[in-house]
């Protein structure tokens, strides 16, 4: 049931990849950051309730707001200088291994079935999003993109691990995470100095509301909704799950062109995936 939330942001976020893509890229990326987080911790900050909340607690969750969130949009948007879309959609596959070495990490015990899941997952997704890849740029961009990677995985497995076992309402701590992102997205684009050379469209303001209510504001607190409730080898899959669904809606919406055969077969073995993570694994053991 929880994994449906998963599923329905992985389709919003699907058509995020074009709107970004036609809408703001050539605004600055801590701008854009920090827009988004900024909208995010708006719309989340009226359901804020830290009543019996330890105040550790609300520390380490504004932390995982600016690993998870913050650190990761700004290193995402910045690879896009060295990299083409392609390279970057290539470049995120490898979160899944990242998820699982997390949990690995927080649990003290290696989980060999969650780390195959999270293989063949790269491995389904490679097949449709691998193409050739360019030199300029490639090294830091990947670097770049591997930072991303790290900060979202990390922060959901440790979103997981800080809220077990705990009755806490997630809705009323996530402005703390959208709060941590604010700080450190506004804090880099304060230092670069950047904001007097900013110039937007009516068009990009209405795709920054969009993107920073649900792309980011929504989606983001379903996402972490759904990972506290989900076992990490189908967290692993739906991390990958999201790259061919935003090929199928670019083909389909945005007039792009992709391998249909690979597609196909990238989405059997991710969904043949599921199936087995739900028919044989029930939980984190």
């Amino acid at each position: 049931m929880f994994m449906i939330w998963l599923l329905v942001v992985s389709l919003i976020w699907a058509f995020s990849f074009g709107l970004i893509k036609t809408q703001l890229s050539g605004l600055d990326s801590s701008f854009v950051s920090f827009i988004r987080m900024l909208i995010s911790y708006i719309v989340f900050l009226p359901f804020l309730r830290l009543k019996n909340i330890e105040k550790p607690l609300i520390f380490k969750l504004i932390i995982t707001g600016m690993i998870q969130y913050g650190l990761m949009y700004l290193t995402y948007i910045y690879a896009y200088r060295f990299l083409a879309a392609y390279e970057a959609a290539l470049f995120t596959i490898f979160t899944p291994l990242y998820i699982t070495l997390f949990n690995d990490l927080f649990s003290g015990k290696f989980h060999r079935l969650f780390l195959f899941e999270a293989f063949i997952s790269v491995i389904a997704v490679a097949i449709v999003v691998y193409n050739r890849l360019s030199t300029n740029g490639l090294i830091a961009g990947f670097i770049l993109m591997q930072i991303s990677n790290l900060s979202f995985a990390f922060g959901q497995i440790y979103y997981k691990k800080l809220l077990r076992n705990k009755t806490i309402n997630d809705s009323h701590i996530f402005a703390l995470l959208y709060g941590g992102a604010v700080l450190l997205t506004g804090l880099t684009l304060l230092i670069q100095g950047s904001l007097n050379s900013i110039q937007i469209g009516a068009q990009q303001v209405y795709t920054l509301l969009y993107l920073g209510a649900i792309a980011s504001g929504l989606s983001f607190f379903l996402w972490n909704y759904g990972v506290r409730r989900t076992n990490t080898g189908a967290l692993s899959i739906f991390n990958n799950l999201k790259i061919p669904l935003a090929i199928a809606v670019s083909i389909i919406f945005f007039n792009e062109q992709a391998d249909i055969t690979r597609l196909l077969i990238a989405f059997a073995i991710l969904l043949g995936l599921l199936f087995y993570n739900q028919s044989y694994i029930k939980k984190d053991d």
